[in-house]
C-alpha cells in the first residue's frame, strides 16, 4: 500500500514547526525535506525519520526499515505531538549537519 496524500500533508503539517517541511514524491512514496534537507520518508503511510545519534531524544526508540532492503531508521508511530515533533526534527537536522 502506497502512502496517500492526505497522509503526506498531515505529516508536513504536523512537522511544521521544525521549520519549512515538504513531501515530494519518489518512487511510488515520499521523501519528507525540513528546510531543504532531507529527514526521513513515507512509506505505506508510515513516517521513517533518518537515524541519527542525535535523535535518541526520542520517547520511545523504534527502528525498523522504509522498505525491503533498507538500512533501519526511525519509524516515528505518534504524530500527535508538534512540540515533541519539533524537538526531534530539530536533533535530526543537527546530527544531519555533523555529518557533512
Amino acid at each position: 500500500m502506497a502512502t496517500n496524500q492526505e497522509f503526506a500533508n498531515y505529516v508536513c503539517d504536523q512537522l511544521s514547526l521544525a521549520g519549512f517541511i515538504t513531501a515530494k514524491k519518489m518512487f511510488g512514496e515520499y521523501g519528507i525535506y525540513c528546510d531543504g534537507i532531507i529527514i526521513g520518508l513515507l512509506c505505506d503511510n508510515q513516517f521513517f525519520l533518518k537515524k541519527t545519534e542525535e535523535g535518541n531524544v526520542l520517547k520511545e526508540i523504534v527502528e525498523a526499515p522504509a522498505y525491503k532492503g533498507a538500512k533501519p531508521t526511525f519509524l516515528i508511530e505518534s504524530l500527535d505531538d508538534k512540540e515533541y515533533l519539533e524537538v526531534i526534527i530539530s536533533a535530526t537536522l543537527k546530527g544531519l549537519a555533523t555529518r557533512k
